[in-house]
């Protein structure tokens, strides 16, 4: 696959699954604007150039609606056009419902499933004018089969499913594919805090044995972006180790 030329905006790419998949693209030859809140987009940003990528660091919180607004508009004024955006920011805030709080449920909607809507349409009025674009959005299979604990993570992953199929609608024949890429359990910060007995658990529901790692993930958006996934569009892709179907 070859992304040479493209412009690709990634939020959250600071770290974790973010920081993979910005770098999986700037291997093939993308420009990567990375985007996070953490002073740790920089080290990536400078982590890309020392490939002998091109990348910009630009911190900017994704579910505040200006901030939003100049991303887009520096990463246009940067590289005169967004080919591909990678919607990936996002947090957790784990209660039983009955303990969650307003601000645990705000909270994870806003940065979850806020950050999507405004991100995409931020880029999509220059994707339309250009008519060629690629939006990709990490759904979860937790979105797909729900997961106690979870009510407000499930409920903002499973929007971005409805999201993805609605905008894939919208602007297909504008040149521009809508997917989103459902991981099961990656092995990221979050997961490598857990207890080795709950890792094995885990293991146990994964039909192919064992946790998947970010770059799992980063070679599934690579491939949605490219033009090989030209006539894919409105798909929830599970990157999963077959955790999805062992639950239906």
């Amino acid at each position: 696959m070859d992304l040479t030329g493209k412009v690709a905006i990634v939020t959250g790419s600071g770290q974790g699954i973010g920081r993979a998949i910005a770098i999986k693209l700037a291997e093939v030859g993308a420009t990567v604007v990375i985007n996070d809140i953490s002073e740790s987009l920089k080290v990536v940003a400078e982590e890309i150039k020392t490939m002998g990528g091109e990348s910009l660091a630009v911190k900017a919180d994704v579910s505040s609606s200006e901030d939003v607004g100049r991303l887009a508009e520096t990463t246009v004024s940067t590289y005169g056009k967004i080919d591909i955006l990678v919607n990936n920011a996002g947090i957790t805030r784990d209660h039983l419902l009955l303990r969650m709080t307003d601000e645990d449920w705000e909270d994870v909607l806003r940065i979850n499933l806020n950050s999507v809507f405004l991100c995409t349409r931020a880029v999509l009025r220059y994707m339309v004018k250009q008519r060629w674009g690629r939006i990709i959005s990490m759904a979860s299979i937790v979105g797909v089969v729900g997961n106690p604990g979870q009510a407000n993570y499930a409920s903002a992953k499973a929007g971005i499913i409805g999201f993805t199929r609605t905008i894939a609608k919208e602007v297909a024949s504008r040149g521009i594919t809508a997917n989103a890429i459902a991981p099961g359990y990656i092995e990221t910060e979050m997961t490598q805090q857990l207890e080795e007995s709950i890792k094995q658990e885990l293991q146990k529901r994964i039909p192919i044995g064992y946790i998947g790692s970010p770059s799992d993930v980063a070679e599934a958006v690579t491939f949605l972006a490219s033009e090989k996934a030209r006539y894919i569009t409105g798909q929830i892709l599970g990157v999963d180790g077959g955790m999805g179907i062992s639950w239906l």
